[in-house]
């Protein structure tokens, strides 16, 4: 592994010079800014990225703002904002003399470009369904985006009724009422009048098995399509290119600027909401035909990526046999098609996102969360092969039909290349790697570290340094006192957990602190020193004169897929004792911790295993559990994450052997007699506020030491993405509700 030297000298900080430093605020929420959407030019002499800031809106509250960001690569210059008025999903015309962007037009989402020479940001079209996905042909003439679109939005544009039945009871599927409404006429002017009423939205008719959304309910399927803006004329002209109510994504363009690779539905799927598959498909832009690419008999294709030269695919594959705990892989193909397509990664025990291929094709790029942090890693697609000779892109649709009838053939001879890559860990765990993009010299990363939440760096390609080459958060962190997290191990059964403990940021000799400890959600998810989502939190709450440990129990995502199915029917016992036995170990070892004074918090499954710790164990002085599922039984209702249930537990609430009940911290309601203070958001379709109120309703009948705090027009993600306020509320809550039960100092 090539480690990146950077910021060593901080871990050198004295505790008298970490004094003289002014502690993280609740209020510093606001001054982070969080980096994204990096894209090189095509010629390499510049790289853009988004910047997301908390500004001011009207006299107490705030709002997000996206804005594009351009830096030179020789770094000549500083980073300048390159827009003022909003800007995000920044993509590069192939002439890298411009930056095309997305912005909000009265609710919609519509292209806008930049000059890279300053200038005026000018809108490219209107779309009236608003765009996404931006992405520029090879030859600079068309820009490929998608949107969603309803039933009748699908049906106006292309005149197709769904494949699948509408799924009411006693009516046909897809019946167009032509009589006129009438609620005192026949059965037809009946049927009509109620419909009429359905299309307003008043009532919401439901017969979806996915109903929910994330914010609110989800009446009505909408699918995914793509669409062409030919811009070489003065008048653009607009051309939808997928067709039929099933959802495509991730297209990309191939070289001859006629065709586009996409992952889309098995073409004899049923409902959409009850076909996990993915196939991949060429789309021909002018005669719209659609031809099967690749379909992998187990596995769902998805993330398709055409190689500079044009000449090879790569494309993520899961299994569909292991739904919950299945490992994201990377596969491989060549155009020509002469070979059976390849998975590459199996025998690399992670799950893989955000490839990118190398400029000479000899290495393929991507991240993946691993111990705690989330690493670059480099794969040699070629290694132990015999050079490839140069070649011109292929052009002939032929060619590419050729790949289509070869894949087909490929499937149903049932066969399966495997090819384990050498793969070599680039930057080190101690860091999380978001966006990035890879020139032939340099790699630009937005990293995430204890030092500073988001900034972008750059590395030549060997990796054996990277320099910030920006400065969005380091001067507002200047003079800010840092608690740094120190890494251990604990052996627990047949597993491995890792953990971190982040002292009180300014300690007293002799003195002791109480401990927080905090379970992270998912539960696939995993906590590290890279982990962004938690970093102000952090900060703030050892700021505050607490110590805090955090784990990776198991379930937890980047340690392999066994250690990650170790929670398989087992929610509770095996993960809360982890968590338990970390937090004795933390308390066994260091000196400062104060054993009577501890707390703990979690949200969405960590507000399952808090509530679950707290019906188990009584050492802890107070509790808050955040978002979470209480009774997972009423959860496969309640919550659009309902498949948790059958695909962690082996099947459905009805049937036999399903422990649900067992693993439910309601069921142990009446043993919780810790101080707990529970948090949910009202528009929260994702864990179900019904279940924080259960939880709070049992707690009052058994007259035990609880609060409850719901937050009005937000979801699941308010702690991430949530109203600024209101996530600065949310920490505030936390803090002071521990801080009734155990205070910050002895």
């Amino acid at each position: 592994m090539r480690i990146l030297l950077i910021g060593v000298c901080f871990f050198a900080t004295s505790v008298t010079a970490q004094v003289e430093r002014e502690p993280i605020l609740a209020t510093d929420l606001l001054k982070i800014q969080q980096l994204g959407g990096v894209t090189a030019a095509p010629n390499g002499r510049y790289v853009a990225y988004t910047v997301r800031s908390i500004i001011p809106d009207g006299d107490d509250d705030y709002r997000y703002q996206s804005e594009i960001w351009m830096a030179a690569a020789d770094r000549s210059e500083p980073p300048k904002q390159m827009t003022y008025g909003g800007g995000n999903s920044p993509v590069w015309h192939p002439d890298s003399e411009r930056i095309t962007f997305l912005r909000s037009v009265e609710g919609n989402s519509q292209v806008f470009e930049i000059s890279i020479y300053g200038g005026e940001a000018r809108q490219l079209f209107s779309f009236k369904h608003g765009v996404s996905e931006p992405q520029w042909s090879p030859d600079g003439e068309n820009i490929l985006f998608s949107t969603t679109l309803s039933r009748d939005e699908v049906l106006e544009l292309t005149g197709i009724t769904p494949e699948w039945s509408q799924e009411r009871p006693g009516r046909s599927s897809w019946e167009e009422h032509t009589a006129e409404a009438n609620p005192d006429g026949e059965l037809a002017n009946v049927r009509a009048w109620l419909d009429k009423n359905r299309r307003d939205a008043n009532p919401r008719l439901l017969n979806r098995l996915n109903f929910q959304g994330e914010l609110d309910l989800s009446p009505e399927y909408r699918s995914r399509h793509y669409f062409v803006a030919n811009l070489a004329g003065d008048d653009p002209e607009i051309k939808m290119v997928t067709t039929g109510h099933y959802s495509f994504s991730n297209a990309t363009w191939l070289l001859d600027n006629r065709q586009i690779v996409v992952s889309g539905y098995p073409e004899a799927a049923g409902h959409p909401d009850r076909e996990q598959d993915r196939d991949l498909f060429l789309v021909d832009i002018e005669s719209l035909r659609k031809r099967l690419l690749l379909d992998i008999g187990g596995y769902r294709l998805t993330s398709p990526i055409v190689s500079p030269s044009g000449r090879f695919i790569t494309f993520q594959a899961s299994s569909l046999t292991d739904p919950g705990y299945a490992q994201s892989e990377l596969g491989y193909f060549a155009i020509d098609g002469l070979s059976p397509p390849e998975m590459l990664t199996l025998d690399f025990d992670r799950s893989i996102r955000s490839v990118k291929w190398s400029h000479d094709e000899w290495f393929v790029y991507f991240t993946a969360p691993s111990e705690g942090g989330v690493p670059l890693y480099r794969a040699s697609v070629n290694e132990g092969r015999p050079a490839l000779p140069t070649v011109e892109p292929p052009t002939d649709s032929l060619l590419v039909d050729s790949l289509a009838q070869s894949a087909r053939s490929f499937f149903y001879r049932g066969e399966l290349l495997h090819r384990g890559l050498p793969v070599t860990q680039m930057t080190e765990n101690s860091r999380g790697i978001g966006s990035y993009d890879i020139t032939t010299a340099m790699a630009y990363m937005v990293t995430t570290q204890v030092l500073n939440p988001s900034e972008l760096h750059a590395s030549s390609m060997d990796f054996e340094s990277s320099t910030a080459i920006t400065a969005h958060n380091s001067g507002w962190l200047q003079n800010k006192a840092l608690s740094f997290p120190a890494e251990y191990r604990l052996q627990r059964d047949t597993l491995n957990v890792q953990y971190w403990v982040m002292p009180p940021t300014f300690q007293a000799p002799g003195r002791t602190y109480p401990l927080l400890v905090a379970i992270h959600g998912g539960p696939a998810s995993m906590w590290g020193p890279g982990e962004a989502t938690m970093w102000h939190e952090f900060q703030f709450l050892t700021a505050q004169g607490y110590g805090l440990v955090y784990s990776n129990p198991r379930g937890s995502g980047g340690y392999g897929h066994a250690f990650r199915r170790a929670n398989y029917q087992d929610w509770g016992v095996g993960p809360g004792g982890d968590v338990l036995a970390v937090a004795t170990e933390v308390t066994r070892r260091t000196r400062w911790v104060n054993t009577d004074r501890q707390v703990v918090t979690g949200g969405s499954y960590a507000g399952y295993l808090t509530a679950w710790i707290v019906s188990q164990d009584q050492r802890f002085k107070a509790a808050v559990a955040q978002r979470g599922v209480y009774d997972l039984s009423t959860f496969f209702g309640e919550g659009n994450a309902w498949r948790l249930v059958p695909n962690h537990f082996g099947g459905y609430p009805w049937e036999a052997g399903v422990l649900l009940r067992a693993n439910s911290p309601i069921t142990f309601v009446d043993q919780i007699r810790t101080p707990l203070l529970i948090m949910h958001a009202d528009n929260d379709l994702r864990t179900g506020v019904i279940q924080s109120e259960v939880l709070y309703k049992s707690l009052k009948a058994l007259e035990r030491p609880v609060e409850y705090v719901r937050y009005p027009n937000a979801g699941h993600n308010l702690s991430r993405t949530g109203n600024p306020k209101q996530r600065i509320d949310r920490l505030l809550r936390i803090w002071e509700f521990m801080e009734r039960h155990v205070g910050s100092g002895s």
